[in-house]
């Protein structure tokens, strides 16, 4: 049954807050421009007193406002108040790039981040930035494809901070060859740091997850390469693949626990990583590094653009967030349009 509550609303922030079966609803004045936030795990209507005047640059006051709420579902509460704030983040190769982005994204959003990297002074450089701005957070030296290393890592993470709520699996090489001049060392090393790496992380952090019975979210660093191939990176192309593989059995075995898998696709994002093959790939191919970026890099997106680090973060920072098993299992690609599906 709906209930009606009637609140005074004045020009100056204010907020009203009524508890019932149907769950919690808070509603606040955003500013003096009369702009209304309301965030609740009910269905709101809002009946506009007569006197109101609204509209950017005009004074707002709500007089004895009528509201009616109705009782809907917790899903909805849930995805309408979506954050991190208070969560353990652990984010393999975090201390530069790509992963470290993430990490100080997720910091501003209030999670507690353990950055796990070959370098352990390199990671604490980058745990020290975070701590400068106001954040949290742990360095850990791992090197993803050492057993050892990655429950130490993660043991030391849940030892810190309680558990581990996400997981980022970002740490991964490049190597450029032909397939016909690819040795095998260099194709094993590609898939340990990318598979193994994957996989290692995973499973260790999938036990700290089920046993805390809180859920989780587990998102692979994936590529357009997931998805598509190019010449001199069989072995990045073939790993990459395999972690939308990883993630749809990862979000079907963690269904039941509330733990979630996805992966995030950039396109090619100005790093270290994207950088070195510039060169690599001009000598290979026999042109020149500014026809590497135009002709082969950006070739098909839809506006010759690098994706940025921030583009992939805040798509991380959403999956992260999503608070239910609605999505999971899925692969998102961040790509100026290069690979639509």
């Amino acid at each position: 049954m709906a209930e009606n509550i009637r609140l005074d609303f004045r020009k100056e922030r204010a907020s009203g807050r009524k508890s019932s079966d149907a769950g919690i609803l808070n509603i606040q004045a955003g500013n003096d421009a009369g702009i209304l936030n309301i965030q609740a795990g009910n269905k709101v209507d809002i009946y506009d007193h007569p006197n109101q005047e609204d509209g950017v640059g005009n004074e707002c006051f709500l007089m004895n406002t009528l509201i009616t709420s109705l009782p809907i579902s917790d899903s909805y509460a849930q995805v309408t108040n979506m954050k991190i704030d208070g969560k353990v983040a652990l984010i393999t190769g975090a201390a530069s790039g790509i992963g470290n982005t993430i990490a100080q994204t997720f910091a501003r959003e209030g999670a507690k981040v353990v950055i796990a990297d070959l370098s352990l002074e390199s990671a604490q450089t980058a745990v020290d930035q975070i701590v400068g701005d106001g954040g949290s957070g742990l360095a850990v030296a791992m090197d993803v494809t050492r057993e050892e290393q990655v429950e130490a890592g993660i043991a030391a993470a849940v030892t810190a901070y309680g558990r581990v709520d996400v997981l980022v699996s970002n740490a991964g090489i490049q190597h450029i060859d032909p397939l016909v001049q690819l040795s095998f060392d260099n194709w094993r090393k590609v898939l340990a740091v990318h598979l193994d790496g994957a996989f290692l992380t995973t499973r260790a952090c999938l036990r700290h997850m089920i046993q805390a019975g809180r859920g989780g979210s587990i998102i692979y660093m994936g590529s357009v390469h997931s998805k598509e191939a190019s010449p001199l990176k069989a072995p990045y192309v073939t790993a990459k693949h395999g972690l939308i593989g990883l993630a749809k059995v990862v979000a079907k075995e963690g269904a039941q626990h509330g733990i979630r898998a996805n992966v995030v696709c950039p396109g090619f994002v100005r790093t270290p990583l994207v950088d070195r093959q510039i060169p690599e790939q001009a000598r290979e191919l026999g042109i020149s590094e500014q026809e590497v970026i135009k002709n082969v890099m950006l070739k098909e997106t839809v506006d010759g653009e690098f994706t940025t680090t921030e583009d992939v973060a805040a798509v991380t920072l959403f999956l992260a967030a999503f608070p239910t098993n609605a999505l999971t299992g899925q692969s998102i690609v961040v790509s100026h349009g290069w690979f639509m599906q």
